[in-house]
């Protein structure tokens, strides 16, 4: 088993987070909307991450609407000292289970509200500003969200700010205006339009974390990651995870599940050595 001391860290701000951390999102229901179907277990799961030394929680008050946040705050209030929660802001859910944009700067600090209450929080580690669709960012200014995101860390609401779904020139606006911690986009083996994000942020000292670590396979390329995830004699997550680890060292991870025997297998994904399949893995997303 993985243990707290194994989990290696990277440096957020003033936060030490563990690389590999937890998605809240399918902590919901199907289509993460609603409640789930067993809460309990949800809650073991999240006890189970903490116990396994995951320190680094990602959210979103809109994520149910609001369920995944108020499953965080029964399983874990009060919080240990070492946990750090990061939620995102920037869109809402409609009745049909739509997730229609919610940028506007008065959208935004009630997102920001209300994720501090149902968190039962004084204060946000990390809100990251959800920009562009779900699978790549939209281009055109960030300054009037990103701006009023940093009054709220004026106010002492927000620790530090991240962002998500942006290209790099949405990166150099938003810190032109102030610090950018992490940026968060979808990234995979199969999917590397963000390349050189990925080795920008590295030389900055700017944690990027990738979502969707299995998103956007064609067939050809899932058999590819099968068959080596066969070598290893793990599953394709493991392998799509542990290759990220090696990918940089900046990258952090937050792989979701509702499983607490798929969250070990996550986990498990910080001690895999792919040192001698990485030509293979490189070659999948060639």
């Amino acid at each position: 088993m993985t243990s707290t001391a194994s989990l290696a860290r990277y440096r957020v701000g003033d936060l030490d987070l563990t690389r590999i951390g937890y998605g809240a999102m399918q902590l919901a229901g199907p289509h993460v909307f609603g409640p789930p179907k067993d809460r309990d277990a949800a809650i073991r799961v999240l006890r189970t991450a903490v116990d396994l030394g995951i320190n680094h929680i990602d959210t979103s008050d809109y994520y149910g609407p609001y369920v995944t946040n108020e499953i965080i705050r029964e399983a874990l209030a009060p919080y240990p000292d070492d946990l750090h929660i990061v939620t995102k802001v920037g869109a809402r859910r409609d009745e049909q289970g739509g997730w229609p944009p919610a940028r506007t700067p008065a959208e935004l600090r009630e997102q920001v509200h209300d994720n501090l209450r149902r968190l039962g929080l004084d204060v946000l580690d990390v809100v990251n500003l959800r920009m562009g669709g779900f699978e790549e960012p939209e281009p055109g200014s960030i300054a009037e969200q990103f701006t009023a995101l940093v009054e709220l860390q004026r106010q002492g609401l927000i620790r530090h700010i991240g962002l998500s779904t942006v290209n790099a020139e949405q990166l150099a606006e938003a810190q032109a205006i102030a610090p950018v911690v992490c940026v968060q986009n979808m990234y995979n083996i199969a999917r590397r339009a963000d390349d050189a994000l990925v080795d920008a942020t590295a030389e900055q000292g700017i944690a990027f974390v990738p979502y969707f670590p299995l998103g956007g396979f064609n067939p050809l390329q899932s058999g590819a990651l099968e068959a080596v995830a066969a070598q290893l004699g793990t599953t394709p997550l493991a392998t799509a995870l542990a290759w990220l680890l090696h990918r940089s060292p900046n990258i952090l991870l937050i792989p979701g599940t509702s499983s607490v025997e798929h969250l070990r297998e996550n986990v498990a994904a910080a001690e895999l050595d792919i040192t001698a399949v990485a030509a293979e893995l490189d070659a999948i997303g060639g």
